[in-house]
């Protein structure tokens, strides 16, 4: 087992706060439930998150990216990474995890960016106040796509602490704090489409499983849709056990980590996973 330390939560929480202006906690009853719509988000605030709907818990997507907030089933989204957030692996034994120095990798960053979606995770929904517990494991049970994903936060000076690697074995899990609201950096080794196996689940044993799509690059980001789950079990919708090509993303990543360094501790984590 290894812990995130509280200056790298402290900077993503922080980060989601001030970049992306007002606090989500105030606009979570605004949302409305949107089902059975497919649609590609390329632009724009997106959070995965645990609710409680019709006595069952779930995992959704809020999607902050249009007019109006809306919750979105999962398996409805395909998250699109353009090609202009691909970049090269820094010259640092610090990211050797993301691959060879030079290599290309395509990394939705911890900080907000034009023209790019920026997805985060939030334990701030009202129908999960008052559950007990103080966090919602957060799993990852696979990956599928033609690359490696890292999921890291930027800590103390920047120093990067990961959350969820591919190239680990499976599952791997955090805890996430209620009340969180917190981003990370997202990265992708090579184009394409992935399908990310994740679960949520309450401390009562409630939890739910759900497939995060996403695709990488050029071509039809449509495709991401037909990707299958990772191998070995599916996830099941509502698994309850009770009802009720520059170096642009860099800087932003640096840049966040500088800024935030003296906040606090806001949420505690913790990684569990197979050796890879």
């Amino acid at each position: 087992m290894s812990r995130l330390s509280a200056a790298a939560t402290a900077v993503a929480v922080a980060a989601a706060a001030v970049l992306a202006g007002a606090p989500a906690a105030q606009a979570q009853e605004q949302a409305q439930a949107q089902d059975g719509e497919r649609v590609v988000i390329a632009d724009g605030h997106v959070d995965l998150g645990p609710r409680v709907v019709d006595g069952k818990w779930v995992v959704q997507l809020r999607d902050d990216s249009g007019a109006e907030p809306v919750w979105r089933e999962p398996g409805d989204v395909v998250l699109h990474v353009p090609d202009s957030v691909r970049t090269a692996v820094p010259d640092d034994p610090a990211y050797a995890f993301l691959g060879a120095a030079g290599s290309q990798v395509w990394v939705l960053p911890q900080a907000q960016g034009d023209g790019v979606v920026w997805p985060g995770w939030n334990t701030q929904d009202p129908s999960i106040a008052g559950l007990g517990g103080r966090e919602v494991d957060w799993r990852l049970h696979g990956v599928s796509g033609p690359g490696e994903f890292q999921l890291f936060l930027n800590g103390n000076f920047g120093e990067p602490e990961v959350v969820f690697s591919g190239a680990k074995g499976f599952p791997q899990e955090t805890g996430v704090e209620l009340g969180t609201h917190a981003h990370g950096n997202w990265v992708f080794s090579a184009p394409g489409s992935y399908a990310l196996d994740v679960e949520m689940a309450a401390s009562d044993g409630r939890a739910d499983r759900a497939v995060l799509r996403v695709h990488v690059g050029a071509g039809d980001p449509n495709e991401a849709f037909t990707v299958s789950v990772p191998a070995g079990e599916a996830p099941s919708s509502n698994e309850n056990a009770g009802e009720e090509q520059n170096q642009a993303p860099w800087p932003w990543i640096a840049g966040a980590a500088v800024v935030l360094l003296t906040i606090g501790f806001l949420v505690r984590r913790k990684v569990v996973g197979s050796r890879g």
